[in-house]
């Protein structure tokens, strides 16, 4: 067993995840509640069962929008034919009891709906609903979901992910955010903080109704935070980097990872200040850019590359296959390092995993979770492709919204 072999056993010796999971008027749950083990969890069932519904609600135990990013309103239950005459909640909630290196917590997640009026006059006045995440932990209510971090965290690939590497730069440039959120807790509340300025500042260029001043403002706001974004979406980079290149795996691509963004490439020669300056100035002279529909570079523009390294090939031009395998190789290399930086475990919730891969690299992904010694919530319609893991890891089958 090498060094890092035995850091890591050492890490994993200590239990974290969840213990109970229960759902209420969540996606397909009506009410549901699963009491697991710290260890690979096995989902079964046909297309459409609320496989994906489970692994969601989990999800929604760390920071973020859960693993489909869907507006919350969109999650609630939808009544079907089944149901009573009985009212439904306005709500959904997700609760759990979780460990974290053997200590126990409670943590609460539910949608909240408030109503207000907008409008000058009786007349005029509109009622709007607002939809918003509410969070305890203990039973005690917390303001920033960045706090959720301090106690579970999760990485999860989906179906949808398989493209990753295609098309736009959102999706990739996402992905990246949320690496980073395990090593940043307020890198989220940065992200958020940038959005909202973001708009702000383009409404208003819009609008071509504003003061000079005010909006100089919020470009200075604007740079400080793109700049801290920018700043640590570099060192994730290179913390992953480093550590591919140290530890290479033995089954899955080694890959090289980049930025490919002004702010971040201007970050290793310039000073943050001189950056910061830079980014200033530019946003300044992109006003222009708004009022013609325009693109506006900046830190919501920056792309996430990935390379086969033993092929020197970007991702986009690796088959479908290699491309899954690079996507497994970077979320074990950010597995591992949390591990070794952060000191426990992350939730691993891995959708249809194994479609695309072959049958080595199938079990050596199974096999490298189970020495891991970590809980991974695995979904597939095929529970024979888990053999390896029979006698020790918990399955479950779905069918007709119910857990056998």
């Amino acid at each position: 067993m090498g060094n890092l072999d035995l850091q890591l056993h050492e890490f994993t010796k200590l239990k974290s995840g969840v213990k109970r999971l229960t759902l209420t008027d969540f996606r397909n749950y009506k009410s549901l509640r699963l009491n697991t083990d710290i260890a690979p969890i096995i989902i079964t069932g046909e297309n459409g069962s609320g496989k994906t519904n489970i692994l969601e609600a989990v999800s929604f135990l760390t920071p973020g929008r859960g693993l489909r990013g869907c507006r919350l309103a969109d999650i609630k239950r939808i009544r079907t034919l089944e149901d009573d005459d009985t009212p439904t909640s306005t709500s959904w909630s997700v609760a759990a009891d979780i460990l974290k290196n053997d200590e126990e917590y409670t943590i609460g997640t539910a949608l909240q709906s408030s109503e207000r009026e907008d409008g000058e006059s009786d007349d005029e006045a509109r009622t709007y609903t607002y939809d918003r995440r509410i969070v305890k932990i203990n039973q005690q209510k917390i303001t920033q979901q960045a706090e959720l971090g301090k106690y579970i965290s999760a990485i999860w690939v989906t179906p949808q992910m398989d493209r990753l590497f295609l098309g736009g730069t959102q999706p990739r440039r996402s992905f990246l955010d949320r690496l980073v959120y395990a090593f940043d807790l307020e890198h989220a509340k940065r992200l958020a903080n940038f959005e909202h300025l973001y708009r702000q500042w383009y409404m208003l260029i819009k609008s071509g109704n504003y003061d000079a001043r005010w909006l100089k403002s919020i470009e200075a706001d604007m740079a400080s935070l793109g700049v801290a974004i920018a700043a640590a979406r570099r060192e994730q980079i290179a913390r992953l980097n480093t550590f591919i290149e140290q530890e290479p795996d033995d089954i899955f691509p080694d890959v090289r990872l980049e930025l490919d963004g002004t702010i971040e490439k201007m970050l290793d020669a310039k000073s943050a200040l001189h950056v910061e300056d830079y980014y200033v100035e530019n946003l300044a002279k992109q006003r222009n850019n708004v009022l013609y529909n325009d693109s506006v570079d900046g830190v919501n523009r920056t792309d996430f590359k990935v390379y086969f390294q033993k092929k020197g090939m970007p991702a986009d031009l690796c088959s479908t296959g290699e491309q899954k395998a690079l996507l497994i190789s970077i979320i074990l290399a950010q597995t591992k390092c949390q591990i070794l930086n952060k000191g426990f475990a992350p939730i691993l919730l891995l959708d249809e995993v194994t479609t695309h891969l072959d049958d080595k690299k199938r079990d050596a992904l199974l096999d490298k979770i189970r020495n891991l010694n970590l809980q991974a919530w695995i979904t597939s319609t095929e529970p024979q492709n888990f053999n390896l893991l029979r006698g020790e890891a918990q399955f479950f089958e779905l069918a007709d919204g119910r857990v056998f």
